[in-house]
């Protein structure tokens, strides 16, 4: 498969995921993890794969999962996971594994603007087709205030010029409106100092991952969607979580601490395990990627 799935190894240790068990991998993606865990699972048990994307999910049919008749794909979001799974009468889970990262296909062929590289509209939403009520980015750029634009640049960002792109964004706009990723491109290349248009990364790298988190309100659905498998996990088995960003960690860390305190968890991670550098190496995007693994207890 095209997508190439970080700390592998590391995840299907740390989920554990045993013959004849249910295993839940709520952003199936490219399916990397899900093939590895079928191997371990076997006939006997049953994978239910979870993707927000339905052209993601449509080109995962269409290779070797839809040949297993013990995978249930679900096009959703896993802020959902209950309602989507007792749908299928699913009420306990033996293990579940969460990968946040954004997927390259979203970014490669989406056509929604998930990628400064290419001139797309401005949506920069998960969700293949849109909803007359859905939040996208060119609704923020367009319409929220100043201030409001650089709060989520600055949290979700943690954009040191956010100030100046939500000023200049909201100039722009009164001029014409910022309909594409060039258009925004062009706002925070005006916005920035000349020394951080050539930097390691792209200049506007961290405003699009601002915008991207508050468009699919990434952290919300985190927060409920880990609490949501945690109360389907049977005892005994274990939630796997691979973030890419501080924000994600912060929220899972400290998830796991409260379940560890109040003892119905043990953590099985001290310390997150990240990439080693062969990996890093092979696969760039693993390199920010962290991994935090518990076991629940009651």
């Amino acid at each position: 498969m095209a997508h190439k799935s970080v700390l592998l190894k590391e995840s299907i240790e740390y989920l554990n995921p045993e013959s004849a068990d249910t295993i839940l991998d709520a952003t199936i993606d490219g399916g990397g993890h899900a093939e590895a865990i079928l191997e371990k699972i076997g006939k006997e048990g049953r994978l239910i794969g979870i993707e927000q994307d339905a052209e993601i999910l449509e080109n995962l049919k269409s290779q070797i999962l839809n040949l297993k008749n013990n995978v249930i794909l679900i096009n959703g979001n896993f802020r959902d996971l209950d309602k989507l799974l007792e749908h299928y009468n699913i009420k306990k889970i033996n293990g579940a594994i969460f990968d946040l990262g954004m997927s390259s296909l979203q970014i490669e062929e989406s056509g929604r603007g998930l990628s400064f590289r290419r001139n797309e509209p401005l949506l920069m939403t998960y969700k293949s087709y849109l909803e007359p009520s859905d939040l996208t980015a060119k609704d923020i750029v367009n319409e929220w205030g100043e201030e409001e634009i650089s709060s989520i640049i600055y949290k979700f960002g943690e954009e040191r010029y956010s100030r100046r792109i939500a000023k200049n964004i909201v100039e722009e706009r009164k001029k014409k409106p910022i309909e594409t990723t060039f258009d925004l491109i062009s706002v925070i290349e005006m916005s920035v100092p000349p020394f951080y248009l050539h930097g390691r990364i792209h200049c506007a790298t961290k405003t699009f991952q601002a915008l991207r988190i508050a468009v699919n309100d990434e952290m919300g659905a985190l927060e409920n969607g880990i609490k949501k498998a945690w109360k389907l996990l049977e005892p005994g088995s274990r939630l796997v979580v691979i973030s890419f960003h501080s924000l994600e960690d912060r929220i899972i860390k400290f998830f796991y601490k409260d379940i560890s305190l109040r003892g119905e968890g043990k953590i099985l991670t001290k310390k997150p395990i990240i990439a080693s550098k062969e990996e890093v190496e092979s696969n760039s995007r693993s390199r920010s990627a962290k991994l935090r693994a518990i076991e629940k207890i009651l």
